[in-house]
This record gives structure tokens, C-alpha cells and sequence, in this order.
């Protein structure tokens, strides 16, 4: 049966209550079992009123909290067959639930993805004139106004229906780089159409080349400046949330680059429907060749997204990449890879300058930016906070996500003593692998 996460909570709470003041175990069940038995009938009998309860108890928890917090605020885990039932803004939010838990499953969300604050601590200089902070830089020829970027991040109208329209005028709004992501809900054409910005396309490399040389040509005459290759998709990880909730795109939503292309349909399956669809498009020969053939269809420079090894790096440097992004793909891939910081500094060590290096995930404040800098990242990107955002107030979200990492991160570098990216360097931080551990003494 169903239960609501309203009904769990007070049950929690009454069960704490009664169990202190009675302070016998055994009444923990009994009073358990009554009132999960009552939400049962509750929801059984007044569904409706029970789900739009939650939603509303939900939407208030995201506005209310920090983007910190969420993750442990949030309750159960629904499934896809709860979001086809539900009108599209309780699809968004049940959506971002959905995300929120896929993070939690198995630690991931402190052990894998995001900047542990404890591995990384500052060293601040002092008695320096920090009056005028100066954060603009330039990333393939084009100058925007900070190294923090939006990563390419899928179906973004299940978090809100302007989904990459709003993300795309917050960006350029910013004066900051979009990455447009192949499986969008919005096409490469109704991007560009939100008006002027410089804007990147992520791309697959599919088994029929002739796609992937359409998908190209669209993005040059929608006037995109670079293209972000992922390569750590030869086969879909294991992603068990998605293969619980059997995820799939909602009925009233389409991969919209895909719109008139014979692949198919994103349909239900046992398991996971994106990653089932994903595996037929997808190309597992995909090697160094076909990235120099790409190279050959198109102008625009190519980024190469997904390296985590130094080795992987120089073989991108001697094929003519045009940059190099850090990313584990969100830490949905391959378990036990590093966080994408912990593999930062070997990329940019192998790149020797010849090549930008990027940070993709894990960045949730100004002061992780800060770290990828000095760690030799010529900026960074962001995913999930940028989908959080939108969720909750659509554009406005996305702009207020990068002005408060905007503003943190100059913060930062004040409190530190740069005055520009090109003064924050290796000797403003300290990291676990600098300083040997002490360790504690031998028993006798």
C-alpha cells in the first residue's frame, strides 16, 4: 500500500511522543501498526486530497529550505507510474523528489559527487587591496563574466515547463556559457530563439553517423560556439532509483532534437526506460576515430567530456581536443570512480597548459569554485543546482543560483587576497594528499 510522507511524519513524531512517555518497546509496533493501518485507509479513501497535500507540504519544504538542506528534508521516493497520474507542476515536483533520492542512495551524494569541505582547506593572504575583484575570463575565445557554466543537463521541462528556455535566458542574463543538452525538451533551434547568448551542444556519438552530422549542422546554423563530446556513456550505468521507479519521460513531454528522426520512442520497460533507449542509440565501438572524424564535420571547437585519468587526457591532447572536461557523469556511471575534484589536478597536470581543463559536478557553493581554481580548472560547471532552481521558480531560480555563486565566490576570493582568477593559484589550498596523515600511536 501507499502511504503518504505527511501521515509517516506524524506518525514518526506521535510514535516518539507515546514511546517517551510510556517507555516500553513493545508499543512501538503497536502504535506503528495502528496508524500506518489508518494512513492506508486515509489514502485509500481520499487519494486526491492526500497527494495534493503532500505536493503542497513538498513545494513549501523546497521554497522555505536552502539548497543545502534538501536533500535530507525531502520524503519518499515515488515512482514513475505516481508521475503519469499527476497534472505537469506536481510531475515537477515529484520529478525533483525523484533526483533528490537517486543522490542519497548509497552515500552518493556527500561520498561521491560533491566537494567534501574536509578534504580541502584555504590558506589565505592578507594586507592585499581587494576593493575591485575582477571575475571575468575568457573560454574559447569568448569572454564571459565568471569561470561558473551550466552543464548539460537533460529534460529539464519535467522540473518546469519553460524548462531550457528559462535556464537559457538566466544564462546569458549572467553573462555566463549554456550547454544544451542533446536529450533536451527543448530543440537547438527554440534555444537560440530566446535570444542572443554564447551557448555550447553536448552531443552522443549514435550508431547512425548521419544523425550525429544532422545534429551537428543544426547546432552551427542555431549559432552554438562548441560542441562537449561525452564519452563515458558506452554503456548506461546501473542507476537503480531509475530502475525502481521504471523512469521514463512523461506522455505530454518529447526529446525535442529527436522530434523527425527515426529513433524511436522513449517507451515503459522493466527497468529503466532511459537508459533501455539510451542503449539502442548509443554507439559501444565508439573510439579516438570517431573523434577525429567529428572533428572533420564540423568548425566548431570540440570538448571532451568525461575524462577522469591522466592518461585519457594526453591521448585527448595529441587528437586535437579543444578542452577537456572533468566529469564522472554525476556520479550515475561507474561506482568507486573519484569525485570529478579528486581527479581535477591529475587531468590538469597531464593537459600541460596546452588544452583548458574543466570541472564538471559537485560544486553546490562559491568556495568549491575556489578549490577547482587553484586546482589548476579553468572553470567549472553546474548541473543539479541549476535544476533545483528551476523547479522552484523557474528563470528567476536559475539567475538567483548563479548570482549567489557569483557573489560567494567573490567573497572568497576577497577573504583570500585575489584580486582576479589569474592570482588565485596551488598555494591557496592545502589538501589531504599534501600533508601526510599522523598516524595515531602503536598499541603495546
Amino acid at each position: 500500500m501507499t502511504i503518504t510522507p505527511i501521515c509517516l511524519h506524524l506518525s514518526y513524531y506521535f510514535i516518539t511522543f507515546f514511546c517517551s512517555i510510556t517507555r516500553h518497546y513493545f508499543s512501538w509496533f503497536i502504535v506503528l501498526f495502528l496508524l500506518l493501518s489508518l494512513s492506508s485507509l486515509l489514502y485509500l479513501r481520499f487519494p486526491s486530497a492526500c497527494t495534493l497535500l503532500t505536493s503542497l507540504a513538498e513545494l513549501r519544504i523546497f521554497r522555505r529550505g536552502s539548497l543545502e538542506s534538501l536533500p535530507q528534508r525531502w520524503g519518499r521516493l515515488p515512482t514513475s507510474r505516481n508521475i503519469r497520474q499527476l497534472p505537469s507542476r506536481s510531475c515537477q515536483r515529484w520529478y525533483m523528489i525523484t533526483m533528490h533520492q537517486v543522490q542519497r542512495m548509497n552515500g552518493l551524494w556527500r561520498r561521491i559527487e560533491t566537494l567534501s569541505p574536509e578534504f580541502c582547506k584555504f590558506r589565505p593572504r592578507i594586507l592585499i587591496d581587494v576593493s575591485r575583484i575582477d571575475m571575468t575570463t575568457t573560454i574559447l575565445g569568448f569572454k564571459i563574466s565568471m569561470p561558473i557554466m551550466i552543464a548539460p543537463t537533460a529534460m529539464q521541462k519535467m522540473a518546469h515547463p519553460e524548462g531550457e528556455y528559462a535556464t537559457a535566458r538566466a544564462a546569458s542574463a549572467a553573462g555566463t556559457i549554456m550547454t544544451l543538452s542533446s536529450w533536451a525538451t527543448s530543440s537547438v533551434e527554440e534555444v537560440a530563439s530566446t535570444g542572443p547568448g554564447i551557448r555550447f551542444f553536448q552531443i552522443y556519438v549514435f550508431r547512425d553517423r548521419n544523425i550525429v552530422a544532422q545534429f551537428v549542422r543544426r547546432a552551427e546554423r542555431a549559432g552554438f560556439k562548441a560542441m562537449a563530446l561525452t564519452v563515458d556513456l558506452p554503456r548506461g550505468g546501473r542507476r537503480e532509483a531509475d530502475i525502481k521507479n521504471r523512469f521514463t519521460l512523461p506522455p505530454f513531454l518529447t526529446l525535442k532534437n529527436f522530434e523527425g528522426l527515426d529513433l524511436g520512442k522513449m517507451d515503459k520497460a522493466d527497468d529503466s526506460g532511459l537508459i533501455s533507449y539510451a542503449a539502442g542509440q548509443t554507439d559501444r565501438t565508439l573510439t579516438w576515430k570517431d573523434f577525429k572524424w567529428l572533428q572533420t564535420i564540423t568548425s566548431m571547437p570540440i570538448l571532451v567530456k568525461g575524462v577522469l585519468t591522466a592518461e585519457d587526457a594526453r591521448i585527448a591532447v595529441q587528437n586535437g581536443a579543444a578542452g577537456i572536461i572533468v566529469s564522472n557523469h554525476g556520479a550515475r556511471q561507474l561506482d568507486y570512480v573519484p569525485a570529478t575534484i579528486m581527479a581535477l589536478e591529475e587531468v590538469v597536470k597531464a593537459a600541460q597548459g596546452r588544452v583548458p581543463v574543466f570541472l564538471d559536478g559537485g560544486v553546490r557553493r562559491g568556495t568549491d569554485v575556489f578549490k577547482a581554481l587553484a586546482l589548476g580548472a579553468s572553470g567549472i560547471f553546474i548541473g543539479r543546482p541549476v535544476v533545483f532552481s528551476l523547479a522552484a521558480e523557474g528563470e528567476a531560480g536559475v539567475r538567483k543560483v548563479l548570482q549567489m555563486l557569483r557573489e560567494e565566490f567573490e567573497l572568497t576570493m576577497a577573504l583570500s587576497g585575489c584580486r582576479s582568477l589569474s592570482e588565485i593559484t596551488r598555494n591557496h589550498i592545502v589538501t589531504d594528499w599534501d600533508v601526510p596523515r599522523l598516524l595515531p600511536p602503536a598499541r603495546l
